[in-house]
């Protein structure tokens, strides 16, 4: 992969193949595209080799249904904005649905341009991808040029001192803020070259999909108000911008208003890195500048996974990253199949990790404090392969991208680089009473555990019968009584790493 600041070429023609950048300002592909070539046409692929997956996974689990996603929507109203802004400044987004291998080509053939220009993607399967259109380009006489776009610093741009790749994340972080500089965080002047774009031959038909001819139905999205597109991003920076003096306080409550909500935006790309690190680095400088700090080393943790897949690609193929856990005896058989239903239902009886799993279940969302409090459940308590825990958040996230996910997960599950731990196991319990210690959180997704109090919100079943009564909960009949008991879970999982 190349990612110069500089291009030494011009040519009279380009194409701009979004991916995970859906916005018009600050995006280094379009920016190179503009500066350098005559005219300018843009195009996004619904790839079918993304959508057919998630259409069979969903048909498995729903039989004789229409398949939902709400990241598919989520798309679509992120694809309008771009082609709206497009537009107005004289040309417009071509939208095909089909497999990019054949339909980029074939797309640069058809309007005759000279190269085309996108962004880098790290993971393996998406770089086979854009290895086997550059050799279709390049067959045909054309290029594929590729800039750093979705991350400050990747690969190999923070090392070690012997040149090697970081596995622990606290040296990282001070290697990547000892490298930083205003020149990583500048934005990119696509505003200056707009006049490039090239309004769309007559012969393309413009026009977006509908949800139903991607093969899929309306998800509960409009519901949930969740704003999308660039002009989603930047409301929901606006509002952080408010309250992110408090985000070191208040990150890992669920039920507080503390995350900023911009990882949807991130993984799709309609805010830039480099805007969220510019104002996180700026003001965490600031005397006051605690939650910016914070904030910007969760924008580092981001950077992190991408350089450890990029180096390690074997995790793509479900490998853990310390070798030796590949070799755990996970649970198998009907009662950890059993187990792993209960847990993605959210009735393994801990309320925290029920109510968790029905907000992803729900919303698409889960909150960052609660994906490691939901894996380790997994993982130490139920002790399923957390393989399947990654797959299922996959299928559900709204901000689902494979290197954080996959990181989140081994570390969760101790398997994985700067791992937590394998004798630190989360207790759902101490959890829930330290981080919503009023249940505030637990009976917004728990509605039938609404009058029982605080003092037995966290783990139900110590009320006894007759007092949970009380409170309208019967346990197996209104909520499930716990499907495992935690100091023994603790013990095989401590047994499980032959400890």
């Amino acid at each position: 992969m190349t990612s110069p600041r500089r291009l030494d070429d011009n040519f009279d023609t380009g194409l701009v193949w979004f991916r995970r950048d859906l916005r018009s300002t600050d995006n280094a592909a379009l920016y190179y595209a503009l500066k350098h070539c005559e005219r300018v046409w843009c195009v996004f692929v619904f790839d079918t080799t993304i959508l057919a997956p998630l259409i069979e996974t969903w048909q498995s689990r729903h039989p004789d249904t229409t398949p939902q996603d709400r990241r598919v929507e989520i798309i679509l109203g992120a694809l309008e904005e771009l082609d709206k802004a497009l537009r107005a400044s004289g040309g417009g987004l071509i939208v095909l649905h089909g497999n990019p291998v054949d339909l980029i080509p074939k797309l640069a053939a058809d309007l005759g341009v000279d190269a085309v220009f996108t962004n880098h993607d790290y993971e393996p399967v998406a770089i086979e991808r854009d290895e086997a259109v550059r050799a279709h380009l390049t067959d045909a006489r054309r290029q594929l040029l590729s800039f750093k776009d979705q991350v400050i610093f990747e690969r190999d741009e923070v090392l070690t001192g012997q040149k090697k790749p970081f596995t622990v994340f606290t040296p990282y972080k001070n290697a990547w803020l000892k490298q930083l500089s205003a020149f990583d965080l500048k934005p990119y002047p696509v505003e200056k070259y707009v006049k490039s774009l090239a309004a769309l031959p007559r012969r393309i038909k413009r026009h977006l999909p509908t949800l139903e001819q991607l093969g899929f139905a309306p998800s509960n999205l409009a519901d949930l108000k969740l704003p999308t597109g660039m002009s989603g991003a930047q409301h929901l920076l606006d509002d952080f911008m408010t309250r992110i003096d408090s985000y070191a306080d208040r990150r890992d409550f669920p039920a507080a208003k503390g995350p900023s909500y911009l990882s949807m935006h991130l993984r799709f790309g309609t805010v830039s890195i480099r805007t969220l690190a510019r104002l996180a680095h700026e003001m965490s400088l600031q005397p006051d500048g605690k939650g910016s700090a914070t904030w910007l080393s969760e924008l580092i943790w981001r950077d992190f996974y991408f350089m450890v897949l990029s180096h390690h690609p074997k995790l793509a193929a479900g490998a853990s990253f310390r070798e030796e856990y590949d070799r755990l005896r996970w649970e198998q058989g009907k009662e950890a199949d059993e187990a792993f239903a209960a847990w993605r239902e959210g009735r393994t009886g801990y309320p925290l990790v029920d109510a968790a799993m029905i907000q992803l279940n729900t919303t698409g969302y889960m909150h960052n404090r609660l994906r490691m409090v939901t894996a380790s459940f997994l993982a130490k308590d139920l002790g399923v392969d957390w393989r399947l825990g990654e797959r299922y958040f996959a299928e559900l996230l709204n901000d689902f991208d494979f290197s954080a996910n996959n990181g989140g997960w081994q570390w969760a599950a101790s398997t994985g680089c700067d791992a937590q731990p394998y004798f630190r196991i989360f207790n759902p319990v101490t959890q829930s009473e330290k981080f919503d210690s009023e249940g505030r959180f637990i009976k917004r997704y728990l509605p039938q555990l609404d009058k029982v109090p605080a003092k037995w919100i966290h783990a139900p079943w110590l009320a006894g019968a007759e007092r949970l009564k009380e409170f309208g909960v019967v346990l197996g009949k209104d909520y499930p009584a716990p499907i495992v008991d935690h100091a023994m879970a603790r013990a095989r999982t401590l047994a499980r790493f032959g400890k």
